[in-house]
Order: C-alpha cells, then structure tokens, then sequence
C-alpha cells in the first residue's frame, strides 16, 4: 500500500502553500498534504516554507515580524505565474492558517493524511511546537493514534531537538525526522568562518538525525530523493528494521520507482496525482 501527499499542496500546478494548491491535492485525490508552519508575529500558525515573504509573495521580511493580517494582504499567487480558478478562492484568500487547512481537510469524506513540518531555526525557539500542540488538542487531537477525525496527522522537523521535544508527548510511531544532503555549491560565495560554522552546524545536526533514526526513537525516516541515492544501503537498513520511509520530493516516475524497489510506501510530491497514478498501476501489475 503507497500513501502519496502533496507537497506543500499540489504545488506543482498551483503556488505552493496556498488555498489553491490544498484544495486541488484534495480534488485530485491526493492520500494526505504535507505543510510548513511558522508562527506570526500575532501568534498564529500559518502555512508557509520559508521564514521569510520574499520568494514566494509580493512582499519583504521574515514572517515573525508580520501579523497574519498582513501577510494575508500580499499577493502569494503572481510570483509563480499562475491563475487560480474562482472554485478555489480570490487572491487575497489564498494564504491559509493551519488551523483552517485541517477544518479543509475534515470536510472531506475520506482518510487523509497531514505531514506537519516545524519549520527551525525559529525565533520562537520551542514556542513553535506548544503552539501546533496546543492547537491539535483545541481541534480534539489524540496524540496516541494522532488522529482528528479522518484526519491521520505526523510531525516533521530536521531539528533533533524538536523531535525530542515532541517525543515527551507524542508517541515516535508519529514522528518522521527528515534528513537531506547538504550541497556544497549551497555555501557558494561564503567566506571560510562561515562556511566552517555551517558545515559544524549541519554536522551536529546530521549526527543528531541519524541517532534518532539509528536507534529507532522515531517511527518515521525522511530522507529527500537525493539523499536515498547517495546513501541507500543506510536508507535500506532504516526501512529493513522497521521504519517506514516518507521521501521527498518525488516528481518523477523513474524516482518513485527507485524509492519502492528500496521499500519506501510513503511518497510526497509536488505532483501527486502523477505519482499516485503510477504507484497504484504498479501495484495493480503485481497483483
């Protein structure tokens, strides 16, 4: 059994992130939607990848020193070229909390599932997960099956120590630590202290995620595409003791095809119902 999500919604047709996008994954037939959060200046959760507007809106500035209000005002459609269909809202409606992408999802008749990543650094520090744990219970969250509904929620991070904060509260079962190779042509014009400190930095940070992989404390590995191509016998040995394997982002079949022959069952993608399609012909010609 595959389990496809969309990637940030389906943001391969629609901008990432936006109303649009979540409602045309859901539409298509996407099994789950995976989101970003930060927290707003004002408190609240809101769906979003980078901790700054600048790529992805008409606007400047980190999200934490905006008001919901405000990031509510920007245009987050024209920077992809795209237009959004009446049936999926005006512009100016486009930004979307997570509180009201679980209500989006709850409306709809069937199991889904909802990949929460907990965006950090954060100037929030541990503030960002009270608040996604604090909100998850008002909605009538159970954090041992972790569900809503027919909403199936997970939690995400790169951070290890958010991981072990969620884990004096949420069984690892729940949990997927998300790991990716760092490119060298990332630290592209840095001077050397600072490539050194990044380098010390993603050190701490990868050593920390394989701990937690390693040792099984999670039930979740998240390796991106390029990761379990460069490093498939660790990936294989993760799934062969008992994880489950959610990559990202997989947008080719050639990619989805690689991934299941390692033993991945969960795929997120920008394209999901590309993937899915192809998961579900795959499994059909092996039954």
């Amino acid at each position: 059994m595959f389990t496809v999500y969309a990637h940030r919604g389906s943001s391969g047709t629609y901008p990432e992130h936006t109303r649009a996008a979540y409602l045309h994954a859901l539409a298509e037939g996407a099994d789950g939607i995976e989101t970003d959060v930060h927290l707003t200046a004002d408190d609240v959760l809101v769906c979003f990848h980078d901790s700054t507007v600048d790529r992805t809106s008409s606007g400047s500035g980190p999200i934490s020193g905006m008001t919901l209000a405000e990031i509510r005002a920007l245009d987050v459609v024209s920077w992809a070229g795209a237009t959004v269909p009446e049936q999926y809202g005006s512009s100016r409606e486009q930004v979307v909390t997570l509180e009201e992408l679980i209500t989006m999802m709850r409306r709809v008749p069937r199991e889904l599932g909802l990949a929460i990543e907990l965006k950090h650094p954060s100037p929030f520090g541990r503030r960002l997960e009270e608040k996604v744990l604090a909100l998850l219970m008002e909605l009538g969250w159970d954090p041992e099956t972790s569900r809503i509904g027919n909403v199936r929620i997970s939690l995400m991070s790169f951070d290890p120590a958010a991981i072990d904060y969620l884990l004096e509260t949420i069984p690892g079962y729940h949990l997927c630590m998300l790991v990716t190779v760092l490119e060298q042509e990332q630290q592209s014009g840095l001077g050397l202290i600072t490539r050194n400190a990044i380098r010390y930095v993603m050190g701490r940070i990868h050593g920390g995620a394989m701990e937690r992989l390693d040792s099984g404390a999670v039930g979740l590995a998240g390796p991106g595409v390029a990761y379990a191509r460069k490093y498939p016998e660790r990936v294989g040995s993760w799934l062969e003791r008992g994880l489950r394997g959610r990559a990202w982002t997989v947008n080719t079949v050639e990619d989805a095809q690689f991934l299941a022959d390692l033993g991945f069952t969960e795929f997120t993608s920008d394209f999901p119902a590309l993937i899915k399609g192809y998961l579900e012909n795959k499994l059909e010609a092996c039954s």
